[in-house]
């Protein structure tokens, strides 16, 4: 992913609230959320390239979701992607406290930053520019390719979108319809680029910082692939995902909603 805004305790319906894009090259081929096929309990999307996902929940209650950090230089091959972070700690049943065990082999990871939810509390984790894992306080929260919370202006549009949403009737009454979630998905699908002296320097020159500005970004070659909407609930999770192929080009949209058992 390269955008996620979340509501974290904020909400009388939704313990979890998130929304985001992730962007992507257009080639790499990826499966649609679905249900995993080699565990059932598991949903989510798939990178067919290197296996592993970018967000992904269980109806265990978990989820998990990564973004790469955007600093200067694209990196070198990598020995292990980091979407098996995903994968792995949705498909475990420890705590988030097991973030701390990545330590020593954070660095064999391309630089990322994760969220982790294991059905009680919510945990932040990166090893760039060095490993550190820490609890999310509640309230509302965005990660990008920068530090959790950045200020940039995608993500500040992205949390005032989720916070409007859920102060909602629909959010309230629990509507989940295409529909009701109309107003998050238009949020992030907004192409409008941030003005120059509002762009973070993340070391890729002033072209590719406008171009990456958007919450949505549209590309012949690179762009957004697909955006996700999870809402966790005491006892349920509901999952929708629209897919995006090169130009914004509207793909199909899945929809899962499942028991936490």
């Amino acid at each position: 992913m390269c955008l996620i805004a979340l509501s974290w305790k904020q909400h009388p319906r939704y313990r979890l609230a998130l929304i985001a894009n992730r962007d992507e090259a257009h080639d790499r081929p990826a499966a649609p959320a679905g249900v995993d096929p080699v565990d059932p309990a598991l949903y989510g999307g798939r990178d067919l390239l290197a296996g592993g996902s970018w967000l992904m929940a269980s109806t265990r209650g978990r989820l998990a979701a990564v973004t790469n950090v955007r600093a200067g230089a694209a990196e070198g091959p990598m020995p292990r992607s980091r979407g098996a972070l995903v994968r792995e700690f949705v498909a475990d049943d420890g705590s988030v406290d097991a973030l701390a065990g990545l330590a020593p082999e954070a660095a064999g990871f391309g630089r990322f930053n994760m969220l982790a939810f294991d059905g009680r509390r919510l945990a932040f984790a990166s090893n760039y520019p060095q490993f550190r894992t820490y609890d999310v306080t509640p309230g509302l929260h965005a990660m990008s390719n920068g530090d959790f919370d950045a200020p940039w202006p995608k993500s500040g549009h992205a949390t005032r979108a989720l916070e409007h949403w859920l102060a909602s009737a629909a959010a309230l009454d629990g509507q989940a319809g295409d529909e009701a979630l109309a107003p998050l998905f238009d949020a992030l699908a907004d192409t409008t680029p941030s003005p120059d002296d509002t762009l973070p320097d993340t070391g890729v020159g002033l072209p590719l910082e406008r171009l990456l500005s958007p919450p949505f970004v549209r590309g012949e070659r690179y762009g957004t692939r697909c955006s996700s909407i999870v809402l966790i609930e005491e006892a349920r999770v509901t999952f929708v995902e629209q897919s995006f192929g090169p130009n914004g080009l509207r793909l199909g949209r899945t929809r899962a909603s499942f028991d936490i058992g």
